[in-house]
């Protein structure tokens, strides 16, 4: 920490033996700011897809439903039927029927708006809502196929389950991409390092004739290219937040991609990215000069 001030310092007559522009600085550059970009949108990508499997997740966690099959003549007797266990069963909140206007609306998105429900064996569903102790599914099948043989309990665990998976799997698939990226852009980096060192050759030897140290010419090379690293990083970071920005919000259907995006206190994670490129650049910096002037030595 204490060598923080001299490396953003910097030493001019230092500074002069990397050269202040070339293929070496914009391609540094060039790749801090692509590679933050691509970060950025992972970033993004790793926490809406957690937000909304949390969301699902979280609107199936207190909801069941109920599908009733049965003949025309018996379909209102069963739905009564299926109402009066559910109204007396412990841990269940709230149960309705829907209509067939409801039923229509959810099998639109599959089937299209003109949906003869008269003319189709479609079953009833029953909603049912739970309440903060829940009810036990087990007896709650019992009951309804001793009271209506037609009845189907779905309490959506097999729903739950599978988003969950998906979640944690989305957020590792994040994680490993921007991981993948800060590796990408520590080896663009090195490689700049040591074209430029193995560029300025007759320089360092000269330097070391009068005296330079190796730890005083790879500083140079060090502040150099982390400065131009955190520069370009920054402009990739703040185009990668406009771009998100630009992204659909989110709806009500929970599509997969609206709301691609951060929320709240969530902005502030893309503006940490610039300070992890500077300290990847560091550290592939120093690695690469010291290496460079071991080979050169």
């Amino acid at each position: 920490m204490a060598r923080i001030p001299t490396l953003l310092q910097g030493d001019k007559q230092a500074d002069r033996v990397v050269p202040p522009s070339g293929h070496t600085a914009w391609l540094t550059s060039f790749t801090a700011a692509t590679m933050t970009f691509l970060a950025v949108f992972a970033l993004a990508l790793s926490l809406a897809s957690g937000r909304l499997a949390d969301r699902w997740g979280d609107a199936l966690a207190r909801s069941a439903t109920v599908r009733i099959s049965a003949p025309p003549g018996q379909m209102e007797v069963q739905t009564k039927a299926v109402l009066e266990v559910l109204t007396t069963t412990p841990g269940v909140a709230r149960a309705r029927a829907m209509d067939d206007a409801e039923q229509r609306k959810l099998l639109e998105p599959w089937f299209g708006p003109d949906l003869p429900l008269d003319a189709l064996p479609i079953p009833r569903l029953v909603e049912v809502t739970e309440d903060s102790t829940g009810f036990d599914a087990t007896g709650l099948r019992q009951r309804l196929a001793a009271e209506a043989p037609g009845a189907v309990l779905d309490d959506h665990t097999r729903w739950r389950k599978p988003l969950a998976v998906a979640a944690g799997r989305l957020r590792m698939l994040g994680m490993i991409s921007i991981l993948l990226i800060g590796a990408t852009m520590a080896a663009m980096i090195t490689l700049a390092a040591s074209a430029s060192l193995a560029a300025n050759a007759q320089v360092v030897r000269v330097l070391r004739l009068v005296g330079a140290r190796d730890t005083y010419i790879a500083r140079a090379f060090v502040r150099r290219f982390t400065l131009r690293a955190l520069a370009g990083s920054a402009v990739g970071a703040m185009l990668g937040m406009i771009g998100v920005a630009l992204l659909p919000s989110a709806d009500a259907a929970g599509g997969f991609l609206t709301g691609l995006g951060f929320q709240g206190a969530g902005w502030l994670l893309p503006l940490c990215l610039p300070l992890v490129s500077a300290l990847v650049a560091f550290i592939a910096t120093r690695f690469a000069a010291f290496r460079k002037l071991k080979e050169l030595t």
